[in-house]
């Protein structure tokens, strides 16, 4: 069930691994020992309160034997939060020298969880199955992260595309990547990333996170997005692929009726057939409606 982060206490977490947690100054510290700077070209916002990482584990429900994947660790925040809890976790981190040290901080402060951690150098839009074979082989897992806002929508579309077996997850990303990830139909901010993240599942919002946890303070304000996945599937690969097409063509130009959006991939009849009005604008689609027009569109004659 998902829960907001607000109504979830702390006494909630179950704690295996009594490690210290990182502080705003084991951050500077770390940081000045390996003379790393927080770029933007990599969306880099460490979080420096302890508070916030546990909360954040907590709303996950993270507990000891979860596989669990971290996109974007930075400097071990979060990272040493989950491993607190006895999860197994891999993490993910594109920049080089973040992933070198964070071995070397998991060692320091939680020595006793280097066996239930590992870490890849690896762009998260472009990591398979093979690059994190206990992920990969999990009945289950679940993804905590807090995400960098520049590419959040993206990873977590491709790792849903990618991993069957992503069942929840709970990210830090930009408020307003939060409101359209859990926007309905008719809300001004719904779009395709709203869509497309109810192919898979459920997602809503679970709180709101200060600018002053971060280190650089961001100059955007934050929200945690929980998401569980839909315990069958609505679709195949295939079909996946050609409604996704129906509702990038619908929002290119939002305004738009389905008749003129869709004018060269939908004929007349399929709107008939699924019920659907051909002077709706996408926006007020739900994702079952698109899939009800696919369908219809692949049961007329001739349809290509």
């Amino acid at each position: 069930m998902l829960r907001n982060l607000d109504g979830k206490t702390l006494t909630e977490i179950s704690i295996e691994n009594e490690g210290q947690l990182l502080g705003a100054a084991d951050i500077r510290r770390i940081a000045a020992e390996e003379g790393i700077t927080p770029t933007k070209k990599f969306g880099q916002n460490f979080v420096i309160d302890p508070g916030t990482v546990r909360k954040i584990v907590a709303a996950a429900e993270v507990k000891s034997g979860d596989i669990v994947m971290e996109v974007g660790p930075g400097l071990g925040s979060l990272t040493l939060a989950i491993l607190q809890t006895g999860a197994q976790l891999t993490a993910v981190e594109i920049d080089p020298p973040l992933a070198r040290r964070l071995p070397h901080t998991v060692e320091e402060f939680m020595p006793q969880s280097m066996q239930k951690f590992n870490v890849i150098l690896k762009d998260a839009l472009t990591v398979n199955a093979d690059d994190v074979p206990q992920i990969a082989q999990a009945k289950q897992f679940t993804l905590v992260a807090n995400l960098p806002y520049n590419v959040a929508t993206p990873i977590i579309l491709t790792l849903l595309e990618k991993f069957s077996n992503l069942q929840n997850f709970l990210v830090m990303v930009q408020k307003e990547v939060a409101d359209r990830l859990c926007a309905q139909p008719g809300n001004k901010v719904y779009g395709t990333p709203s869509v497309k993240l109810a192919w898979y599942g459920k997602a809503q919002r679970a709180g709101l996170i200060g600018r002053n946890v971060f280190w650089p303070s961001p100059n955007v304000d934050s929200a945690l997005v929980s998401f569980t996945r839909n315990c069958t599937g609505k679709g195949d690969n295939n079909e996946r692929e050609g409604v996704f097409a129906f509702i990038d063509a619908a929002f290119q130009q939002r305004r738009k009726t389905l008749h003129a959006a869709l004018k060269n991939q939908v004929p007349e009849e399929a709107y008939k057939n699924s019920g659907i009005d051909p002077t709706r604008r996408g926006e007020t689609l739900t994702c079952d409606e698109f899939i009800a027009l696919y369908r219809a569109c692949k049961d007329c004659k001739n349809y290509k």
